[in-house]
């Protein structure tokens, strides 16, 4: 079964917590870090590694374990499957203004049109939810953006659940999705995963 974690990093913005969190990491999630310029990045980057840390030490969860880590703006998610076959990627995207160009250029069109025939106030909603759909598949492949977004199209079942209706060849397992919804967070959350088992609960750990 795959379970999915959220986390608010707000409180790491706060130096003092932030260290707290920050000593904790392994040397190399410190490397990555210190990259950052901004504080939203560095907690972003400790943030996700908590949320994971956290998760793997409650369920005791082996090395081999399968799991995929998102973050955007002040939130960080993580998804994890209890089969070491699956495939398992999440997506996070906080939602913004709606971005007509990005979604004209490299939707497939009959997600562009769906978001076009949308009342101009709902398009922003939407967009988000196709853009972590679309990025939760392409984590799953473990391709990321070197996979054509075009290459694969999503549909709707029932009018809200979404599903694969086309996907490169080179996939054939069936992928299923799952999206979650968190009070006072208004962003895109999605996994998608080759597991059939998908908890609908969204656990949440507050840092």
């Amino acid at each position: 079964m795959v379970q999915v974690w959220f986390a608010d990093i707000t409180p790491l913005l706060i130096e003092e917590t932030y260290r707290r969190y920050y000593q904790k990491a392994p040397a190399w999630r410190k490397e990555k870090a210190d990259r950052y310029r901004f504080a939203r990045g560095r907690a972003q980057s400790i943030g996700v590694w908590s949320l994971w840390e956290h998760v793997r030490r409650k369920y005791d969860l082996p090395e081999d374990t399968v799991y995929n880590l998102s973050h955007s703006g002040n939130y960080v998610l993580c998804a994890f499957s209890d089969d070491n076959t699956a495939k398992v990627g999440c997506d996070l995207e906080e939602v913004k203004e709606f971005r007509e160009p990005v979604a004209r250029r490299f939707f497939c069109r009959s997600e562009y049109e769906h978001i076009m025939g949308k009342d101009e106030k709902d398009r922003a909603q939407l967009f988000y939810r196709y853009w972590v759909l679309k990025e939760s598949f392409m984590k799953a492949t473990r391709q990321g953006m070197a996979l054509d977004i075009q290459s694969f199209e999503i549909g709707w079942r029932e009018g809200e659940r979404p599903v694969l209706i086309r996907k490169p060849g080179e996939y054939p397992q069936e992928y299923y999705y799952q999206e979650y919804k968190r009070e006072g967070a208004d962003a895109g959350i999605a996994v998608c995963t080759t597991d059939r088992e998908i908890d609908r609960r969204l656990y949440v750990l507050e840092l």
